[in-house]
């Protein structure tokens, strides 16, 4: 009887043995692509990319009275073809559109003058034009200001030039009334550094909102 049981035990582990050198010992990483995923895969890689949205604060507080703005170049919502870029895919020229204001609130000190596309795919905007230091007497921008740095890096106006395809970009023209002379913005600021010194100092605004799409 014990040498039975002796010999079932001894075949029984020969078995689970054999059983366990058969049986993979890691799962597949990969799954088949079925037949009818596959479709769907290839319109997902030939569709152009999409950016969803996100708030950004104005660089305006909402306390901030209204001002006119006014543009013989913008008057449509449009920029004309010497107001576009001169790279980027297009051909424009690069000047800046022309402005005029009025009625700033009393206290205004100095102006100051900002383009944003706040459609750009960066996920922060993207700045175009930063004028700053014009005097409060001035209704539109002096001939002897210089510009600041765009989000290129470079100094002055860059035009619109959206990437060929995507949504329409609105690029807003603003017009800053600042209670004082020289907000201490360093003169190789970048526009978002330019943008948050002024934000306390804004006093009143207007704006004038133009629209493309390549």
């Amino acid at each position: 009887m014990q040498r039975t049981f002796t010999a079932l035990a001894v075949a029984a582990v020969t078995v689970a043995t054999t059983v366990a050198a058969t049986v993979p010992t890691t799962v597949p990483t990969t799954v088949p692509t079925t037949a009818a995923a596959a479709p769907a895969a290839s319109a997902a890689t030939t569709r152009a990319p999409g950016f969803g949205y996100h708030k950004v604060r104005a660089g305006v507080p909402a306390h901030a009275a209204r001002f006119r703005v006014e543009s013989p170049d913008l008057a449509a919502g449009r920029f004309p073809a010497t107001a576009f870029s001169n790279g980027f895919g297009c051909t424009g020229k690069n000047i800046a559109p022309r402005l005029r204001w009025s009625g700033a609130p009393v206290g205004t000190k100095s102006f100051a003058v900002t383009m944003f596309d706040r459609d750009a795919p960066t996920g922060s905007g993207f700045w175009h034009w930063a004028v700053r230091g014009i005097p409060a007497s001035a209704t539109s921008i002096p001939e002897n200001v210089t510009a600041g740095a765009n989000d290129t890096g470079e100094a002055g106006y860059l035009g619109p030039c959206p990437p060929a395809g995507d949504r329409p970009h609105r690029y807003e023209v603003t017009v800053l009334a600042l209670d004082v002379a020289d907000a201490g913005v360093p003169r190789n600021a970048t526009p978002a550094l330019a943008s948050f010194a002024l934000s306390s100092h804004v006093i009143g605004y207007a704006r004038i909102t133009a629209t493309v799409k390549r």
